[in-house]
């Protein structure tokens, strides 16, 4: 696994170039449409309440009006009917700090495909000069255990999230390191690690929603490459590894 090869014999580097392009596409359109949307979906519309109209002075009487009268002349006040008031709308995830000012990030290659992540985000960089250990029952985007001298990493197939639609079984050949990930018991297998940048928030093009691949937190201008999203793949990898186990105890109540 650990023999290095050249990218270019197992990704054309036409194919590469298609897939960044696909890549910068996707969020300059996401941009583009939330720069169209109304306001009105930003701030609801708040319909208003029904006016009521103050209720006539009490006539004055000789005889002193009955108790039931007495009562009759509280002032109400209608509350707003339920279905006119505003729906609370949900709070926009808080944006990382990072993304507010100045900051280093990190060039690596997978499969021919050159990706950034914030230095901020990342532990420590391993070559691979052992092999990786694999584990029987994992999912396919599970590659194995490297021993490292802080304890075991689980190594993950970066190409499987990042390229799935041109993922090969080619892709795992040529391998060279392992980027562990702060916060995190695993780590990215990639094929390069080129050098780390500075950058500034307006040299990226950030994504505006979440689309088909959420683990895109942008795209660098300059550098014509994208910018990995740490939180986003995390929670992509926990949820495949549940989807997983489901399935696993599917397969196992089946043989009961």
């Amino acid at each position: 696994m650990n023999k290095p090869l050249p990218v270019q014999q197992y990704i054309p580097q036409q194919t590469i170039q298609s897939y960044l392009d696909a890549l910068l596409q996707d969020a300059s359109s996401e941009l583009l449409l939330a720069e169209q949307e109304p306001v009105a979906r930003v701030q609801p519309e708040v319909v208003p309440a029904p006016v009521v109209e103050p209720a006539p002075a009490a006539v004055p009487v000789q005889q002193p009006a009955p108790e039931v009268a007495v009562a009759a002349q509280v002032e109400v006040r209608p509350e707003v009917a339920p279905e006119l008031q505003p729906e609370a709308q949900p709070e926009p995830p808080a944006q990382p700090v990072w993304r507010e000012q100045e900051f280093e990030a990190l060039l690596f290659d997978v499969g021919g495909l050159t990706l950034a992540v914030p230095l901020v985000s990342l532990g420590t960089i391993h070559a691979l000069e052992t092999d990786i250990t694999p584990l029987f029952g994992q999912p396919d985007w599970f590659l194995g255990i490297l021993p490292t001298s802080g304890g075991n990493l689980k190594v993950l197939d970066t190409a499987r999230w990042v390229m799935p639609e041109r993922y090969s079984d080619a892709l795992q050949d040529g391998l060279r390191f392992v980027i562990s990930v702060q916060g995190y018991d695993w780590g990215l297998a990639v094929h390069d690690v080129s050098r780390s940048i500075k950058l500034t928030p307006d040299q990226v093009k950030w994504r505006s929603q979440q689309g088909k691949r959420p683990w895109l937190a942008g795209t660098v201008i300059d550098q014509m490459c994208a910018l990995l999203d740490v939180a986003a793949l995390a929670g992509m990898i926990a949820a495949g590894q549940g989807e997983h186990e489901k399935r696993k105890g599917k397969a196992g109540r089946a043989l009961v």
